[in-house]
């Protein structure tokens, strides 16, 4: 079922396990060879409309060289994913033409958090940002060995990131890079 709470050192992205949209596991290994953008979304917040615009733009732009985004719905802050998931995913492909895969609400936080997240957080370099997620639309830019290359936060335009996907999406995964 991927990885337990535990973090090691020796782990990565591909380690867990996730449900999609529907409940079913996603074992992240399939994303092996692939340069990710992990980002807890919402529907209903004020950051939405930038980041999901852009989200899509580079999606697009990258997609066919290995690249794509894992959206997380989330309701931890101020409730801003509050509808069921179907409802989330219509939102999302409609309103801005999400392609990228879009899994099950998860918390981000607290004792209840995702594993994921708890990997991401702990080595993700939290830095000013801590070890907890502020607010919704943070981003963990992921190599393409599954280990996090750089943390943002909401406020941080997913575009400003394009020059560091750029250089993951560039690197040999069989060298001694992150």
């Amino acid at each position: 079922m991927g990885a337990t709470s535990s973090v090691y050192d020796n782990s990565s992205v591909h380690d867990f396990t996730v449900k999609d949209s529907s409940g079913k596991d996603v074992d992240l290994s399939i994303y092996d060879g692939k340069v990710l953008l992990i980002v807890n979304v919402a529907s209903k917040c004020a950051l939405t409309n930038s980041n999901y615009t852009q989200l899509t733009e580079l999606y697009r732009k990258y997609k066919d060289k290995g690249f794509v985004i894992l959206a997380f719905p989330c309701n931890q802050f101020l409730k801003q994913e509050p509808g069921p998931i179907e409802a989330t995913v219509q939102f999302v492909c409609e309103r801005f033409s999400a392609e990228y895969p879009i899994f099950g609400k998860v918390k981000v936080n607290g004792t209840e958090a995702a594993p994921l997240f708890k990997y991401l957080k702990a080595n993700g370099g939290g830095g000013y940002m801590g070890t907890t997620i502020k607010w919704n639309f943070t981003k963990f830019l992921i190599s393409k060995k599954g280990k996090v290359i750089r943390r943002v936060g909401p406020r941080t335009e997913p575009s400003s990131l394009e020059a560091d996907i750029q250089k993951a999406l560039e690197e040999n995964p069989n060298e001694n890079s992150v």
